[in-house]
């Protein structure tokens, strides 16, 4: 469950619910998100693949990059870039760990 913290971030789980082969998918706001564990990192993206929507906390992990299930599009997960070419990319949130909680922005980054 989801608790508000003051500055821009809500508490959204503990640290141990989320590991390098299980991210863990939380709503935010009007967002699905999924958070990944990439070498000890935390990496939030919207749980949907810009290509149809599909569910990409439910993709393949690979070391540093996670596959759709539906269609087979592949993302670095520490940028969010798509792995075959610099048309798609992955929605970011801004996300962080602290005391042994995960806490999450209320809303994804602006797009450069």
């Amino acid at each position: 469950m989801a608790s508000s913290v003051s500055d821009g971030f809500t508490r959204v789980g503990a640290r141990a619910s989320v590991t390098a082969g299980k991210p863990l998918i939380v709503r935010q706001g009007r967002y699905e998100v999924a958070i990944f564990e990439v070498a000890g990192a935390l990496y939030a993206y919207e749980n949907a693949c810009p290509h149809q929507g599909g569910p990409i906390g439910e993709g393949w992990v690979e070391g540093t990059v996670v596959t759709c299930p539906w269609h087979a599009w592949r993302f670095e997960l520490t940028t969010g870039a798509m792995t075959l070419g610099n048309f798609a990319c992955l929605r970011r949130f801004a996300v962080r760990e602290a005391d042994g909680a995960i806490y999450l922005a209320c809303a994804p980054e602006e797009e450069s």
